[in-house]
């Protein structure tokens, strides 16, 4: 994604919504990485206090870390309690001055790979134009020995073993980017034109870019052993294992409307800790689409999210699930529906929601349920 430069004058911002993707990868090893939203007045806006309130929480019950402890003096193997395989090769982790690391190393790994860890970790499967990708699962990776970050020697890469039955004998694979940077503009206190950027969450979740390396583009299916086989040639970097799914329907936008419990910071929330939050995860499909884009100006009753155009599939089933948080309190619907066509004279389909107040276990057993729908 890329955005021009925005001019602020006299403090009066323009509305920012997309940036040109960073390699940082905010929210994932530690909060002292997040940006200082406010250190000027042409920063975005600071997180909504609900909408923090809710990415706390849908964060603090979603996918966590697991650490291993190895020593590559040989290759090393460990397997996730999800029962994926890492393996790493001797030599292959380097310090930062390009020397082989030795003796313990320690490799910590999260991995996303259902419905439910999707919507928690606000990882979408959709490529950076809307395209919906069925997910084999979405990886992060990192390695330190002490408090010395290492890398992937280079040409070495860690080996994944998935169990999985793909209906394709190679999937492909895609990186992706949790934060975007934003450039502003303005004139400072002597009436010069500076500008100023800034790194924030993307709203989107995560941004997927097909993998280009020849080596790194595909896992491959093994059929002695059920599993799908792919590189990880760079560490700190999210990575997906996704197919393109196959949806020859023709295309609708959705508008998503809420009649309550929409929280209005939504459609300002430039952090991409939104109060307000809807995803769509098709029938039977390991997959989830975020409804990020806000309605503009819209009259009372019409207010929430619109899909990228003409991208959801007439007569697709599926299940949305729209959260909000206002006020301390949580708000949620879950609704199955089947995406009609477009009404006579109308370029788009409508779903309406009415959130109502559930408690954070309830709303933990609603985005857990999306697993099985």
């Amino acid at each position: 994604m890329n955005i021009n430069s925005c001019f602020f004058a006299g403090g009066a911002a323009v509305l920012l919504l997309f940036g040109a993707c960073t390699k940082q990868m905010k929210d994932d090893l530690s909060n002292t990485s997040k940006a200082n939203l406010a250190t000027s007045a042409a920063a975005p806006a600071a997180p909504d206090p609900d909408g923090l309130k809710l990415h706390t929480f849908l964060r603090a019950n979603g996918p966590a870390f697991e650490t291993y402890t190895v020593n590559l003096q040989e290759n090393a193997t460990f397997t996730t309690k999800s029962g994926r395989t890492y393996t790493i090769s001797s030599n292959s982790l380097v310090l930062p001055d390009g020397t082989p690391a030795t003796g313990p190393i320690t490799v910590s790994v999260k991995e996303v790979y259902d419905a439910a860890g999707m919507i928690f970790a606000d990882r979408q499967t959709a490529t950076n134009t809307g395209a919906p990708l069925e997910s084999y699962g979405e990886f992060f990776v990192s390695a330190s020995q002490g408090t010395t970050p290492l890398q992937l020697q280079k040409d070495s890469a860690i080996k994944v073993q998935v169990p999985a039955k793909p209906v394709d004998q190679r999937i492909p694979m895609w990186n992706g980017d949790t934060s975007i940077t934003v450039n502003t503009s303005g004139y400072n206190y002597i009436n010069q034109l500076i500008t100023l950027t800034t790194t924030i969450s993307a709203n989107k979740g995560i941004d997927w870019q097909q993998v280009t390396n020849p080596a790194s583009a595909y896992a491959l299916f093994d059929g002695t052993n059920g599993t799908l086989n792919f590189r990880l040639d760079s560490l700190i970097k999210w990575v997906n294992c996704d197919r393109l799914m196959n949806l020859p329907n023709p295309k609708t936008t959705v508008l998503a409307y809420f009649n309550s419990n929409y929280n209005p910071a939504t459609s300002t929330s430039y952090s991409g800790e939104e109060p307000t939050m809807l995803y769509f995860k098709p029938t039977g499909v390991n997959s989830i689409i975020k409804f990020y884009n806000t309605i503009f100006t819209p009259p009372p009753g019409y207010q929430g999210f619109l899909s990228y155009q003409n991208s959801i599939p007439i007569g697709q089933s599926g299940t949305f699930l729209a959260i909000s948080s206002i006020g301390g309190q949580f708000y949620a619907d879950q609704k199955t529906v089947t995406i009609t066509a477009p009404a006579p004279g109308n370029n788009y389909t409508t779903v309406t929601f009415n959130p109502v107040p559930v408690s954070a276990t309830a709303l933990i057993s609603l985005i857990s349920g999306m697993n099985t729908k």
